[in-house]
């Protein structure tokens, strides 16, 4: 029986990828990336890198807690990256990196849908709901 490298098992494992089935790491991932949060912070930074200040005034509503943890886990996915620089007070900016970045088009375009068709959402939602618009 031939051994496998690292990679051979890797490459392996993404041809079995399915978010279909309940235990494939793609489905959490798309868990992750359809979040409100995640989405907004990503169209935020797709200009350039931001402080967090920044983000939190350009993301109204997002409590710190939430953006906090939502630029962590996008950190630990590989979708951004902070960068310290030595000062004082000491500067963090966020950025996005590569793979982000070729997510960021997708997300814009999902933000993009959402705005322009909103008034077709609410209109299918009061015919669902009986109200007259």
């Amino acid at each position: 029986m031939p051994t496998t490298t690292a990679a051979q098992r890797r490459e392996q494992a993404k041809e079995q990828y399915d978010a279909f089935m309940a235990d494939c790491p793609a489905r959490r991932l798309l868990d992750r990336i359809s979040d409100k949060w995640v989405s907004l912070v990503l169209a935020a930074l797709a200009d350039g890198p931001l402080r967090y200040a920044e983000l939190s005034r350009t993301i109204a509503g997002v409590s710190p807690k939430m953006l906090t943890q939502t630029l962590r886990t996008l950190e630990r996915d590989g979708l951004l990256e902070r960068r310290i620089t030595a000062a004082v007070p000491v500067r963090v900016d966020y950025e996005l990196t590569e793979l982000g970045h070729s997510l960021e088009p997708v997300m814009r375009a999902i933000k993009s849908w959402a705005e322009h068709r909103m008034n077709d959402v609410l209109t299918a939602q009061s015919r669902y709901d009986g109200e007259s618009v």
